[in-house]
């Protein structure tokens, strides 16, 4: 797994071959945020990675200059890999100190609190995420299983909870069958091979 630009550009993490998970190929991943730099200027915003499997897209958004990432993975073994990865990068400015990064290993049952560490690794149940969360991001990665039943709901899930800030982005990551073109909030679908992403924002309120 690579970083692909940024101040971590062309840092390796090897993923262990017990892993299951489905990591965004770096050829589309490369692309959909080529295409992000139209809409999101990364440097200094918040964002958060849902079903993070690896972390590759949290890490792709602290070298990007993130200041706020926040990751959320239910596998215990990927959440431990998670932290590990952020551990690394933190190796490479110790002076962030362990405060850098939160590390939570529990089950959200309840509202989960506003923090500002630069990088959280959260594990649990993402529904219960995005059901519970009281902050708001300028920018949401979401890959869920594409087998995944709920997968249809999680866009307007997201905006009914008001996880996104005004002009924020949610890019969120599925299969060929899913068509998302009639949501009021998308704003254009792009394909990579056999990975397809839409891209969805919330309009500023307008001010009286």
């Amino acid at each position: 797994m690579r970083i692909i630009t940024g101040k971590y550009k062309g840092r390796h993490f090897d993923i262990p071959r017990s892993f299951k998970a489905r990591p965004t190929t770096d050829f589309a991943k490369e692309n959909i945020f080529n295409v992000l730099t139209r809409y999101i200027d990364f440097e200094g915003i918040s964002a958060l990675d849902l079903f993070s499997g690896t972390g590759s897209i949290s890490l792709e958004l602290v070298s990007r200059g993130c200041e706020h990432v926040v990751s959320v993975e239910m596998d215990r073994d990927h959440h431990r890999f998670i932290q590990e990865c952020f551990r690394k990068l933190l190796g490479d400015h110790g002076d962030h100190g362990d405060r850098s990064m939160i590390a939570r290993n529990e089950r959200i049952t309840r509202p989960v609190p506003v923090i500002a560490a630069p990088m959280i690794a959260i594990r649990g149940d993402v529904f219960r995420y995005i059901k519970s969360c009281k902050q708001q991001f300028d920018f949401i990665f979401a890959d869920p299983p594409y087998a995944l039943k709920e997968l249809p709901t999680i866009p307007g899930l997201i905006f009914e909870k008001g996880l996104l800030k005004d002009d924020g982005i949610l890019v969120f990551e599925h299969g060929k069958d899913n068509d998302f073109s009639s949501d009021p909030h998308f704003v254009e679908h792009r394909t990579y091979g056999s990975v397809n992403f839409s891209i969805f924002r919330k309009e500023a309120t307008a001010s009286l």
